[in-house]
């Protein structure tokens, strides 16, 4: 359920508490408003939230073996529903979201300081780049061409192999594939500790 019935739910069941002059089980709010398409903890779950807003808004009663038994109106009840109730705190709620994310969406100018620190950052922000390009293109390089040396030597050979050595060739390729890979992840990590080196020494 969104937040826009659940408020209207909060004053309908104020409005009808503040209709009645006595005490009423909340098993009523549930039979009036929620029955079959909700549930009675749903009802008590409302009514906490009524609480938990302004516990002077409902008199509430435990007993039968429920924290929220009898309800009935306050003089809260009639003041909170003239000025406007749940409803109205949602709509103000929804204006005050509107304007936030208008503000958010328009384009303001930097001030300023902003400029300036922007112009600050940039040349320190393009040395990084450069570095991390660098050297990912420099382990990339040596992947290909380690590669193509390995598929080179055991595929464009023309000699006759035999299924055994085939297989064997198979194995030792994979084999080679997986130091490879293990060998470029340590370059990798080496570059990334020198590159945070560099970076420390940069102004």
């Amino acid at each position: 359920m969104s937040e826009f019935f659940k408020a209207e739910l909060k004053d309908r069941f104020l409005e009808y508490a503040l209709g009645r002059s006595d005490y009423f089980e909340i098993q009523t709010l549930y039979d009036e408003f929620l029955r079959p398409n909700y549930s009675l903890q749903f009802v008590e779950k409302l009514i906490k939230e009524i609480q938990e807003y302004d516990a002077e808004l409902l008199d509430v009663m435990s007993g039968n073996g429920m924290d929220i038994f009898m309800l009935a109106s306050t003089p809260s009840t009639e003041d909170f529903l003239e000025a406007g109730g749940f409803m109205d705190m949602y709509v103000k709620e929804e204006e005050k979201w509107d304007v936030f994310v208008e503000q958010l969406s328009s384009t303001r100018k930097l001030s300023k300081d902003e400029k300036q620190l922007l112009k600050n950052s940039s040349p320190r922000l393009k040395k990084e780049k450069t570095l991390l390009i660098v050297l990912i293109s420099a382990i990339g390089i040596s992947f290909l061409f380690t590669l193509i040396s390995i598929l080179n030597s055991s595929f464009l050979e023309p000699e006759y192999v035999p299924a055994d050595e085939f297989e064997r060739r198979m194995e030792q390729l994979h084999l080679q594939y997986i130091e490879e890979n293990q060998r470029l992840e340590q370059e990798l990590k080496k570059s990334k500790t020198v590159l945070d080196s560099i970076m420390k020494t940069l102004p």
